[in-house]
């Protein structure tokens, strides 16, 4: 054999390969599929944001009547059962307030009135069916603004485990619609994303407590927790 030849089956013996190699290195056919799942629980926790405003002549006036009225507040938390890791200052504003008057001028005389204080306390609430009776009670006690409440669950894992599988189901399903749809099957997974979930609860179905004679009225509902995942799948002929 002449080296013409000799070189021509190197190279055909050296190409068969690597193209060998570039056909085994091509990624399978595949399909990536998202998935959503919910899960509902009933709340365990309930979270109340209760304001008390004083207002008096002197920042030190607004501040005592203030200091007062959240003292009793406090006071009465504990009494209903209300541990103290669960209750928290969020905040406390000193703020003045001016009476504004028109001149002929077109300008403004700015008089100060007075001073308002406004103290801020979370509250966590374990025993939901309290809620409502230790609303009513730190009203009575001085809260005139607030009343924020937010049912949640201080341990949330659990129902949201079970979101994720009901969205990973759901992507299997909507998978095998597709592939059904474009004459393939679907093959293994090849990877798997958790998206996100809603951890913010989310009223749905509504649960009346008895509650005590002049209470607020207050329903905790059920907390819906949503789970999105991304699921790829290899695709077979």
């Amino acid at each position: 054999m002449n080296r013409k030849y000799m070189a021509l089956a190197l190279a055909a013996a050296l190409t068969l390969p690597a193209a060998a190699a570039r056909a085994d290195n091509e990624p399978s056919p595949r399909i990536i599929v998202t998935g959503e799942g919910e899960a509902s629980v009933a709340p365990d926790l309930a979270l109340l944001s209760l304001s008390v405003m004083r207002e008096a002549k002197t920042a030190r006036e607004a501040l005592d009547a203030n200091n007062d009225a959240m003292a009793a507040v406090i006071a009465a938390m504990k009494s209903s059962g209300v541990a103290d890791r669960d209750l928290q200052t969020a905040g406390i504003q000193i703020q003045p307030r001016y009476n504004y008057t028109n001149k002929p001028d077109g300008s403004q005389d700015a008089e100060l009135v007075a001073y308002q204080v406004i103290n801020t306390l979370s509250v966590r609430v374990r025993d939901i069916a309290k809620t409502g009776e230790i609303l009513d009670k730190a009203v009575s006690l001085g809260v005139n603004q607030g009343g924020g409440i937010t049912f949640t669950n201080e341990k949330p894992e659990g129902v949201i485990s079970e979101a994720r599988k009901l969205a990973v189901a759901d992507a299997i399903a909507k998978a095998k619609v597709l592939a059904d749809a474009a004459g393939v099957k679907v093959g293994k997974v090849l990877e798997i994303t958790d998206q996100s979930y809603a951890p913010p609860p989310m009223p749905m179905q509504a649960k009346s407590f008895d509650r005590a004679a002049g209470a607020a009225p207050v329903e905790a509902g059920e907390n819906a927790y949503r789970v999105q995942v991304n699921v790829t799948f290899e695709l077979k002929n």
